[in-house]
């Protein structure tokens, strides 16, 4: 074609089409003019070999003067520098010979010279892997997908375990942070759901995941995990702090995974969920999915992995508290209420991921939600986790404390409770509107209809009126009903005696 070079493919597509058919057709194959295929045929050489080297310049060399004298010897003493920082320093000692042209000149220059003069760089080696050798697993931070739970946006992250032979993947939805209870968790219902264990379990460095902890509590936590992996027959490995790459099968994939979940949450239409259990079934679901593509190498695998111990591995932190007379006792910045029978006994504590279970003695007393201090002030604020129904009996007896109580706002079950105390206590003394609302816990709590209730409050709120104790009274209690009068005639004494003597004569018949 005019104003366009042949290729050297052309020419020999040109050539090979002419030992079979003309030259007018030929041409017309390779895309070239008839006149250009006579011109290949007077000399078939490729336009590459026709090039000649050029021996000369076609631009003015940017760094002329500046290369060998100035920035060689700037790499030869550190071999690390970035081109622009060596271009920073050009500018510092030379601002008359810079201009933004010479940044692309600079930094083809730089490369070429380590690639020949620079330092050896690290290599990476590619590993084959057998079954049922290595499991890996580590926590990757999911904010960025947007995730809301009841409209609230969800900070967690998900601890993910994978097989590298066969690519089984597990992954468990964690709401604080990376704690030995969760990754102690997350990998144990990831072998459970597997049926087995692998040769080695590959993490991240503990002491490194975990930097927020002391000496002698980062060395526990490694203790501690030693103890999990050998409970499952597994020898536990991690990568050098600060090299994330050596645990590339886990980092690789947890991109791979955030990008299947974001899809599937644009196939939804909405990554809003009405609570956490249908969230964290979304992402089984997801998980699931990518487990049954690889159905056939987890089978094999499955193979090769070694039988589960006979018993569940301990996935929890222990603690001890005693309760105060508040009816409560504080753990980990965040205070929770027990049922007042237990004020002055200590309780020992089982510390889940996402629950606390409180013993006394060797009975499971109560168990509760763990609670988290938000993101941004934990340490600094105290979360309380109350259940209403554990102090509504001294409540009753007093309910004048309730508007000074410390923890009256993560007091109410329901958003309508919250709404009534805030409507009454705009119009009505702090006494009265206490009174009021204790009563509509007592309510709640006595006759079982927290849920009902808080209906009724929130139609009563929306048409503008105020909760009136009495009137829900004499909706939700069961009227009494009146006991029908019983009339109970004695029998008279002589009768005992006429039964008596049928009794004896039936007996000597």
């Amino acid at each position: 074609m005019p104003g366009r070079h042949i290729t050297d493919q052309q020419v020999r597509l040109y050539m090979n089409a002419r030992l079979t058919r003309p030259q007018t057709n030929a041409a017309a194959m390779a895309g070239i003019s008839v006149a250009t295929g006579r011109r290949i045929e007077r000399d078939p050489r490729p336009p590459s070999a026709r090039k000649e080297a050029r021996q000369y310049r076609t631009h003015v060399d940017p760094l002329e003067g500046l290369w060998e004298t100035v920035v060689v010897p700037m790499l030869e003493a550190a071999p690390g520098l970035r081109p622009v920082t060596v271009l920073g320093e050009l500018d510092r000692r030379h601002p008359d010979r810079v201009t933004p042209a010479i940044r692309r000149t600079l930094e083809r220059r730089v490369r070429a010279w380590k690639g020949l003069h620079g330092p050896d760089r690290e290599v990476m080696f590619p590993q084959t892997h057998s079954p049922g050798r290595m499991g890996i697993s580590d926590f990757t931070y999911m904010g960025k997908l947007g995730v809301c739970v009841a409209g609230v946006p969800l900070d967690h992250r998900l601890y993910h375990f994978a097989l590298v032979y066969s690519g089984f993947e597990h992954g468990e939805v964690v709401l604080g942070g990376e704690s030995y209870t969760a990754l102690a968790t997350g990998l144990s219902q990831a072998l459970t759901i597997l049926g087995g264990t692998p040769h080695e379990h590959r993490s991240d460095s503990l002491t490194a995941a975990f930097r927020n902890l002391c000496i002698d509590d980062a060395q526990d936590l490694t203790r501690r995990f030693a103890a999990l992996a050998a409970h499952y027959g597994m020898v536990p490995t991690r990568n050098n702090r600060g090299v994330a790459h050596e645990n590339g099968a886990i980092e690789s994939r947890h991109g791979h995974l955030k990008d299947r979940i974001a899809q599937a949450l644009l196939l939804r239409g909405s990554s809003d969920f009405t609570c956490l259990d249908d969230y964290r079934t979304f992402v089984s679901g997801v998980i699931a999915d990518h487990n049954r593509r690889h159905a056939g190498k987890i089978d094999i695998e499955r193979a090769h992995l070694r039988a589960l111990p006979p018993t569940p591995a301990a996935t929890w932190d222990e603690a001890s508290v005693r309760v105060t007379s508040s009816s409560g006792f504080s753990f980990r910045h965040a205070f929770y209420t027990v049922p007042s029978r237990l004020i002055g006994h200590r309780l020992h504590l089982h510390v889940h991921d996402e629950r606390i279970e409180a013993f006394l003695g060797a009975a499971l007393v109560v168990t509760l939600p763990r609670g988290r201090a938000p993101a941004k002030t934990a340490g600094r604020t105290t979360t309380h986790v109350v259940d209403y129904r554990h102090v509504i009996g001294s409540l009753r007896a007093e309910p004048g404390a309730l508007a000074g109580l410390s923890y009256r706002d993560a007091l109410w079950p329901r958003p309508a409770y919250r709404r009534a105390w805030d409507a009454l206590s705009t119009v009505r003394s702090a006494r009265d509107a206490g009174r009021t609302m204790v009563g509509l816990l007592a309510l709640a709590h006595d006759q079982g209809v927290e849920a009902d209730l808080a209906v009724a409050l929130a139609a009563i709120l929306d048409a503008g009126g105020l909760p009136g104790l009495a009137d829900l009274r004499a909706r939700f209690m069961p009227a009494s009903a009146t006991l029908p009068l019983v009339h109970v005639e004695m029998p008279g004494a002589g009768s005992y005696d006429r039964l008596l003597s049928a009794t004896a004569m039936e007996l000597a018949a």
